[in-house]
């Protein structure tokens, strides 16, 4: 039985390739032995400065290397880890920081004095280029039996997302969580030390997870693809060339970027055999595009919250879809349980909307320091009224088609009331993506102006009329939008999603 995170490279690839190359960006490669090394380094230099077990170690590095190595550092030591973006503005990270209270942050000296604003003593600070120093040595005995500490319910990383009340919330997903997603997504992808796992998500974004331990169980190569190629379709097809990428695991705003360009009419790495995605509603007429390419491709839709291990659901595309057709979500991960409860908190019928709840071991233990919001999200399964079991209340709606799949609607916050009518945002949305000539649509809501606002890209000049005419032969007058603007590109948080608090005070500074 595997309790730890770290046996994936210690049975694993330590054992059985240790000089093959496990991870490679732009410029460079190590192999699983140096990787190995020099967390173990990282890990002896934590221990410097404390002696804790179960706590949080802050990363503060761009994706790269050095956070890999400072992530598994923290966990050789018995302790989780937390990256931390380094775009973050600075009321945010002072946030994140008084919450965590982490003993250690571990950075690089061009991000220090981020640090030391915020009034960080410089004894909390450790620089990660310690850990590569030749003269570094480590205790590896005293690193094992913190090891054997550990068990499968304590933490391995804490992820931060939004709050409702603007505090940020700090995941906590256990050992079990990840293991459990990880064996399920291997076998179920046969992922094999052969392939080639071509990352996009930042390493504060957790669909870096599937990429990263997919890596240390099965002893394949991960490519840190450069955040700014993500900027420039082209740029991004031929870095993928280049590496022979042959799996990847990408939000779809990423994959839309490059079907709207048509960069695989010209530029499609033979490479590629395997096509994930999850983070927010894929657009058929993009999937349909990729899969013209790649005929012979898998492609597979995964969804889920942060709060129970990445992913809950999957759908692996098995037939065609028209472009107005919306792709299943599918069905629950291996040791995972799906409950879909309507208003009152009963088990939903087929086609009947509901809320997709979660229970099985994937659960977050929890939001790290924060009681209050924990109890409000991890809640007493309704349906068992026999013994103490937490189900995640997701706050995203769904159903079950005739098939048994599942069906995403929207989620409870992008529901609005317009007009004495409830109204799904993501419907909207889905009808925008049908227009022709229309790329990348984004609504949202002005509440005071009851304002239905479309956000969109095009490379040619749509008349709001044009697209109102399109969109009604998908929706009823009430659902359309009362707004139309045209952006030369929809801004993007920094997991690659629609920032839609940016366009939501976009929206409310254009005059009435």
């Amino acid at each position: 039985m595997q309790i730890n995170v770290l046996e994936y490279l210690e049975k694993g690839p330590l054992l059985k390739c240790r000089g093959k190359v496990a991870i490679r960006d732009a410029s460079r490669s190590f192999t699983f032995e140096e990787i190995g090394h020099f967390a173990k380094n990282c890990a002896a230099l934590i221990l410097e400065k404390t002696a804790a077990i179960n706590q949080p170690v802050a990363v503060f590095l761009p994706k790269s290397i050095e956070a890999v190595i400072a992530n598994l550092g923290a966990l050789y030591t018995g302790n989780c880890y937390a990256n931390l973006d380094i775009k973050s503005p600075p009321e945010r990270l002072r946030s994140m920081l008084q919450n965590l209270k982490p003993a250690v942050i571990v950075t690089a000296p061009a991000h220090a004095p981020a640090l030391r604003s915020l009034g960080i003593p410089e004894d909390q600070l450790l620089l990660v280029e310690r850990a590569f120093a030749p003269e570094m040595h480590y205790d590896n005995a005293r690193l094992q039996e913190r090891l054997q500490s550990v068990i499968d319910t304590d933490p391995v990383y804490i992820i931060y997302t939004s709050g409702s009340t603007g505090i940020p919330k700090g995941v906590v997903i256990p050992h079990r969580g990840v293991i459990d997603y990880i064996d399920w997504a291997r076998d179920c992808y046969q992922i094999s030390e052969g392939e080639v796992i071509g990352n996009q998500a930042p390493f504060f974004f957790d669909n870096s997870t599937l990429d990263l331990y997919l890596c240390l169980s099965c002893g394949a190569t991960l490519v840190l693809i450069p955040e700014e190629n993500f900027g420039y379709p082209l740029k991004l097809m031929q870095f993928v060339e280049r590496m022979g990428i042959t799996t990847f695991f990408w939000v779809p705003s990423v994959m839309t970027s490059v079907a709207n360009f048509k960069i695989l009419d010209s530029l499609a790495p033979a490479s590629i055999k395997k096509i994930l995605f999850a983070g927010e509603v894929m657009p058929t007429r993009t999937l349909n595009y990729w899969r013209r390419s790649y005929p012979d491709a898998l492609f597979s839709n995964l969804y889920g919250p942060t709060e129970i291990t990445v992913d809950c659901t999957y759908y692996i595309v098995d037939r065609e879809f028209k472009d107005e057709e919306a792709l299943p979500i599918g069905f629950p991960c291996r040791n995972s349980d799906i409950l879909i409860l309507n208003g009152k908190n009963e088990p939903a019928g087929t086609d009947e909307p509901g809320e997709i709840c979660v229970r099985g071991s994937s659960l977050a233990l929890g939001y790290w320091n924060n009681p209050e919001k924990t109890a409000a999200a991890f809640v007493q399964n309704p349906l068992n009224p026999h013994f103490p079991e937490l189900i995640y209340r997701t706050g995203d709606l769904v159903f079950r088609n005739a098939r048994g799949e599942i069906m995403f609607t929207g989620r409870k916050d992008f529901q609005i009331k317009h007009l004495g009518y409830r109204i799904e945002l993501g419907e909207i949305e889905h009808a925008a993506f049908q227009v022709e000539g229309l790329h990348n649509g984004c609504v949202v809501y002005n509440p005071d102006k009851k304002e239905i606002a479309l956000f969109y890209e095009s490379d040619r000049d749509l008349l709001p009329a044009s697209i109102r005419e399109q969109m009604l032969t998908r929706l009823p007058k009430y659902m359309l939008p009362t707004s139309f603007h045209r952006l030369d590109k929809i801004p993007l948080t920094a997991n690659g999603k629609y920032d839609r608090v940016k366009l939501s005070a976009t929206l409310q500074s254009i005059p009435a």
